[in-house]
């Protein structure tokens, strides 16, 4: 699952649409899921109407925060166990989606990148609903994983810092 549904506030523009490595921060990681999983969905604010090269899942909330489209992906999955990955974490590998998925677990910085399952739903939900929007401690299983992989991107110095010369 492909989490595209931030207000990107920091970094000022759509990140999905940002450019990293010669593709879009959307398009690198539809393609690693599509590497490492077998299944793709991506969930947002379809009312965003971001140009992505895929097809978009709302998430049917007004609520811009993981959690959202964690459920609504869930919802939609036709597997059990869904990796959820933000578009702004361009440095994760496949290997690494793959990892959480056979866990089943978050990464230790976690909640995100990590992996969720159906039976998690009621939770999840239930806090959506109450408007606690944390995803900390649904999936108490962590896996640890190079620590690199995991930067993410809030403002656009972060890409370049990322990129070097290749920005």
């Amino acid at each position: 699952m492909l989490l595209v549904g931030g207000a990107s506030t920091r970094f000022g523009s759509p990140k999905a649409l940002a450019t990293y490595g010669g593709e879009t921060l959307a398009a690198r990681a539809w393609r690693l899921l599509g590497e490492a999983c077998d299944e793709r969905v991506a969930v947002g604010k379809a009312a965003d109407a971001l140009p992505l090269p895929f097809e978009l899942l709302d998430d049917g909330s007004d609520v811009r925060a993981p959690i959202a489209g964690v459920v609504a992906g869930l919802r939609a999955a036709s597997f059990d166990t869904c990796v959820m990955l933000p578009v702004d974490c361009p440095r994760i590998e496949a290997e690494t989606l793959r990892l959480l998925g056979r866990e089943r677990a978050v990464v230790q910085t976690g909640p995100l990148p990590g992996a969720y399952t159906k039976a998690m739903l009621p939770e999840l939900e239930r806090r959506l609903v109450e408007g606690r929007l944390s995803l900390r401690g649904v999936n108490p299983r962590v896996v640890e994983v190079d620590a690199g992989e995991l930067r993410d991107v809030d403002v656009p110095d972060d890409l370049r810092d990322e990129l070097g010369d290749r920005a």
